[in-house]
């Protein structure tokens, strides 16, 4: 589990890893499951990543999975393990909602994803979202692990601008201050990445030939949120009932970066605007 030195690296960088928080074997349970749930077919919330086995796109033959747990127990169950309630509220001071499961399968040669704040899609009002983003095989930058910008909970949501598409599935991005890390987060099967939903993260490509990076996420909200964009409702609660929030509109005041004094400042600009809620 996750102790008070752990909060105390989440507070000062946005994210932390629990090593070990489920099983090398829980975690093989759940890649196999899944990937067999996906090699079987589509599923309600596949509009975005219905299964094309012909493509030569390898997330076309295998797209994310969304929304598991709202028709499958097995996704329900994880989304809400005492184990991930716990380290949440640790981390955010109270027990949060649940609000989104997800499986990436992210085969050999696929694109990652660009640079992005979780939070952007989520638009999550009165607190923010976090992930717990659990890896089922080992994650590194051969097979496009987890990168993450380390302090960037603490900025504005940033303005978006276009994305490399032939290296990332999505088409926006976020721009960085020269000079900004970018970290490599490597996993173990088992271990669950917490990250803020301000906190800027994405992937780079799987350049493997033979090794998938799978994983098992879930998106949730601060327990004292009034809000969040319509397409996460209803909510969870940890006891597993249900019940919506306010739907946010999908737009707002975002951040761009302009120099004061040779510094790099984030100034809050025009409106940026959500164009899918879906995509995260």
């Amino acid at each position: 589990m996750l102790s008070e030195q752990d909060k105390q690296f989440y507070d000062q960088n946005g994210y932390v890893v629990a090593r070990g928080l489920f099983s090398a074997e829980e975690a093989a349970f759940y890649r196999d499951y899944f990937t067999r749930l996906r090699e079987a077919g589509t599923y309600p919330g596949d509009e975005l990543g219905v299964v094309l086995r012909d493509s030569d796109d390898p997330l076309k033959r295998y797209p994310r999975m969304i929304h598991m747990h709202r028709w499958d127990a097995v996704s329900r169950a994880w989304l809400l393990d005492p184990r991930l309630r716990d380290a949440l509220t640790l981390l955010l001071g109270r027990t949060p909602y649940a609000v989104q499961t997800m499986l990436y399968f992210k085969p050999p040669g696929a694109r990652g994803q660009a640079l992005h704040q979780d939070n952007y899609y989520l638009r999550v009002q009165g607190g923010t979202c976090m992930a717990a983003w659990m890896a089922l095989e080992p994650c590194d930058e051969a097979n496009g692990c987890m990168m993450v910008v380390p302090g960037s909970h603490t900025w504005e949501l940033l303005c978006t601008v276009p994305a490399d598409t032939t290296r990332s599935f999505t088409d926006v991005t976020v721009p960085l201050p020269e000079g900004c890390e970018v970290r490599p987060v490597p996993m173990q099967a088992g271990d669950v990445l917490f990250f803020n939903g301000s906190l800027v993260h994405g992937s780079n490509p799987n350049t493997t030939t033979d090794r998938f990076r799978r994983a098992l996420i879930g998106h949730y909200i601060e327990g004292q949120a009034e809000a969040v964009a319509a397409w996460y409702n209803p909510v969870l609660r940890f006891d597993g009932t249900e019940f919506s929030l306010r739907a946010s509109p999908l737009g707002g005041k975002c951040g761009v970066w302009v120099e004061r004094d040779g510094r790099p400042i984030l100034e809050l600009s025009g409106e940026d605007f959500t164009r899918d809620a879906t995509r995260l």
